[in-house]
């Protein structure tokens, strides 16, 4: 697996623990979902300002979100390692929120690595069902980290 982080922001400090917990995410994300390492990743950090502007002029929305995947479909025959897709996160927005639901930023992190590997592997949330099939999946790569939400399995 190739994993490429780019940090574009400067609003919030990121350290080591955040880049092992981002790996490990995407491991058990794969394993769970019985796929090889045999992709290439880019994770970009942004601040809330940057993926504003993402979501407006990707998917129309003009607000400030968490996280934005891009999928990439390619036939992966044709590569040695494959790209998966690109995820975006807003550091300063997985801080607000980890302070909101009263958790670590380590663990805000990893369910937002997880919930956009999902996307990248063509999961999505667009109806009930789609929705709870999802969130099932991102208990269990987050009970495989043994990471919980206030101390929780749930």
């Amino acid at each position: 697996m190739e994993l490429y982080i780019d940090n574009r922001q400067e609003k919030v400090e990121l350290d080591e623990d955040i880049f092992d917990i981002i790996e490990k995410t995407i491991e058990e994300t794969l394993l769970l979902e019985g796929k090889s390492f045999n992709y290439e990743i880019s994770l970009t950090f942004v601040n809330n300002e940057e993926i504003r502007e993402l979501n407006k002029k990707y998917r129309n929305i003009d607000r400030e979100t968490d996280v934005l995947s891009f999928p990439l479909e390619q036939d992966e025959s044709l590569f040695p390692m494959p790209m998966l897709g690109d995820i975006v996160i807003s550091a300063e927005k997985a801080l607000e929120q980890s302070i909101e639901y009263g958790h670590s930023f380590v663990r805000e992190i990893a369910y937002l690595t997880a919930h956009s590997m999902l996307h990248l592997l063509g999961y999505d949330h667009m109806n009930e069902t789609e929705k709870q099939i999802m969130r099932k999946k991102e208990k269990n790569v987050m009970k495989k980290l043994n990471i919980f939400r206030n101390g929780r399995e749930d």
